[in-house]
């Protein structure tokens, strides 16, 4: 911007808010217990429900990276005949029964 025949910078500042949704759940006997249960940590009842939303998310994402890996392994044949002549060595130098 130019003001007075100077060049002058001009900062713009955006700032975004986000805001929750609310939302309503029913929950059954068993969830009112494991939320009683997170609520004795001294979380709130909203910081509850969503810690415990990102952490089974997370959980499931773990699980299917996890599951990828085993996917790749079982795949690779060379990994596979390694892996079994290992579990051969490992069997002949145990003691006898």
């Amino acid at each position: 911007m130019v003001v007075g025949g100077k060049q002058r910078a001009v900062v713009r500042t955006v700032i975004h808010y986000w805001v929750a949704r609310p939302i309503s759940i029913r929950l059954d006997q068993e969830a009112l217990n494991a939320l009683s249960e997170l609520q004795m940590t001294g979380l709130s009842r909203s910081k509850a429900i969503r810690q415990a939303l990102v952490e089974a998310a997370a959980r499931l994402r773990d699980k299917r990276v996890l599951a990828a890996e085993v996917a790749a392994l079982e795949a690779d044949g060379e990994d596979r005949a390694e892996m079994l002549a290992i579990a051969d060595l490992m069997e002949s130098l145990r003691a006898p029964r």
